[in-house]
């Protein structure tokens, strides 16, 4: 029997960026708040130590900051026709774990979605009609939130970050050297842009030359020692090149471990647990309403956390898990289309150009984790989709994250895989190309969701989460498209040889490493019958329940989701401070 605990206010399952906002929004109001973290403790000066920092097999290929999938995995097929099995290897996505999670190891790309993002089904609806929004199966749907509502929070967490960047449409009037498509900001970005180094410089002047209007991408990384509302302080970027799947050791990098927790550890009324999972959420006999939840520490002993309210801020994937162990609301059948925990789950669809110069060096090792250069002519609805085939986008950017030596090796076409004649390739072109990369969004499809595996179980005797799944013939139009038109910057950039085309083709794979941006399953609407969770997070059938994280996403947008993840739940926050805690029960009314 589980040991019961004294009851707080509210309990946090898991802490990375939700759960840190959380606590700091929750705390500041005078709340007694517990958060648990099934992984470890970690904070930036010990974990990441300039001993540790910049070692690549550590952390990229051995893992060291993510789920141990001998312990706790999910089970994946592209279909329904398929036998889901295990992912044995971290590889298409890579799973946080610890205290930051993701926020630890991130690339720090702060992104606005554009404001036909968030209307995805209406605006496509209106503009090319009903056959592009139900094309493939798709299951679009808008966000029951306006751009003009969440704008504000996207600059809190900006400021929260010090983020570093340029505005193109600073309350409304467009500016230069900003992203001339996104919606109209209130404020510039805390900090300027990082400084280009050579390929990002010459992918703006080869897309100027092409009348794009190339921008610095907004980044975590900050440019310049920066101190937040929080009072917490961040150093300058070092442009040591090991920022995604890494920690930063410098302070230079956005994280709830440099933003928020020494702030929150403070607090009197906070309390961080870790290596504590997690097991159900507890609800009443009748189902409404969350008593707390039940979790096990590291030694196997099992506890009872009453609480008045329970956040699910762990990543995408273990909310929705937990959801479903916890019969909290209606699991999706795609057969008929009914229920709504694990519809509409979605990813991003990765492809990339090589390019490749006989006399230029790009010294690839000076870089940071958003160090790029951007154009956005092709993300989301910023052209015209008649006559090709698909909607959405994404952006087409220079990137220079780094230039690890196992990682980042690019040869030209026609090169063995091994020996002699690639090693040659290998040393002849690693100082020698560069990367364009073309992030791009999923829309949702019926055959695309999450729920329990009927056959294979965790560690712990629970349901492993199963995951179905594969890009459609949107997705891989949408690629073919994008990587052409980066392919045509790519050839116009200074002193370019060649260049290698990498499309999105045939059916997702969870072999290769493509992102970390798993989205859906747990999604807002303004209809109980079509979402999880109301427009502020908040779950329609446990009024006490909110659910953060991208989630909530109907489907995923062509930019990165943390900005959007982080808005939402600072929305939600503010909502829950000015009318929940005072009247507790639904915010909205289904």
């Amino acid at each position: 029997m589980a040991t019961r605990l004294p009851s707080v206010d509210a309990v946090l399952v898991g802490f990375g960026w939700t759960g840190a906002i959380m606590g700091q929004q929750f705390c500041d109001a005078g709340l007694n708040v517990v958060a648990l973290e099934r992984g470890v403790w970690r904070d930036t000066p010990t974990e990441f130590a300039p001993t540790f920092a910049q070692d690549e097999l550590r952390y990229m290929w051995r893992h060291h900051l993510f789920q141990n999938v001998a312990d706790d995995t999910l089970t994946i097929r592209n279909n329904t026709d398929q036998q889901a099995l295990p992912m044995r290897r971290l590889g298409s996505f890579l799973l946080g774990t610890g205290v930051g999670s993701g926020g630890a190891h991130w690339n720090g790309q702060i992104w606005r979605f554009l404001p036909s993002d968030l209307k995805a089904y209406s605006h496509n609806l209106e503009r090319y009609g009903k056959a592009a929004v139900t094309a493939n199966d798709m299951t679009v749907q808008d966000y029951p939130v306006s751009w003009e509502e969440l704008e504000p929070h996207y600059d809190t967490f900006e400021k929260l970050c010090g983020t570093s960047g340029k505005a193109g449409n600073l309350n409304g009037k467009i500016q230069d050297g900003g992203n001339p498509f996104e919606g109209p900001r209130s404020a510039e970005y805390p900090n300027p842009p990082l400084a280009w180094p050579a390929s990002p410089a010459m992918f703006a002047e080869a897309a100027k030359k092409l009348g794009y209007k190339p921008f610095p991408h907004p980044t975590g990384n900050v440019s310049k020692a920066y101190v937040n509302p929080l009072g917490m302080q961040l150093g300058e970027c070092t442009y040591c090149g090991f920022c995604e799947k890494f920690g930063c050791g410098n302070y230079s990098k956005a994280s709830p471990q440099t933003t928020i927790l020494p702030y929150l550890m403070a607090k009197k009324n906070f309390t961080l647990r870790t290596e504590c999972e997690v097991l159900k959420v507890e609800t009443t006999s009748d189902g409404k309403h969350a008593t707390g939840v039940t979790y096990v520490n590291s030694a196997g002993e099992e506890f009872f956390q009453p609480a008045d309210m329970v956040i699910l801020s762990a990543y995408i994937l273990h909310n929705v898990r937990l959801m479903l162990l916890s019969n909290i609301g209606k699991p999706y059948d795609p057969k008929t289309g009914e229920g709504v925990v694990g519809k509409n789950y979605a990813y991003q669809t990765m492809g990339s150009v090589n390019v490749f110069y006989k006399d230029k060096i790009m010294n690839p090792f000076i870089g940071a984790g958003a160090l790029a250069s951007v154009i956005d002519e092709f993300n989301g609805d910023n052209f015209d989709h008649s006559g090709l085939g698909f909607i959405g986008g994404g952006y087409i950017a220079s990137m220079t994250t780094g230039g690890r030596p196992i990682e980042m090796i690019y040869t030209p076409d026609g090169t063995p895989k091994w020996g002699m004649e690639w090693k040659k390739a290998a040393a002849q072109n690693y100082l020698r190309s560069s990367l364009i990369s073309c992030h791009g969004s999923v829309m949702a499809h019926r055959g695309n969701y999450l729920d329990l595996d009927p056959t294979y179980r965790d560690s712990l005797g629970r349901p492993m989460l199963r995951m179905t799944f594969d890009f459609t013939d949107n997705e891989r139009k949408m690629s073919a498209y994008m990587v052409d038109k980066a392919a045509e910057v790519g050839l116009a950039m200074d002193g370019a040889s060649g260049i290698k085309k990498n499309y999105r083709k045939g059916s997702w794979n969870v072999v290769p490493y493509q992102t970390t941006h798993n989205t859906g399953g747990a999604i807002t609407g303004d209809n109980p019958k079509t979402s999880v969770v109301n427009k502020y997070l908040q779950s329609w059938d446990v009024s006490n329940l909110f659910v953060m994280g991208a989630g909530a996403f109907p489907q995923n947008a062509g930019y990165n989701p943390t900005g959007t993840l982080a808005a939402l739940a600072y929305m939600a926050a503010d909502k829950i401070k000015s009318d929940y805690l005072k009247n507790p029960g639904p915010l909205v009314q289904a």
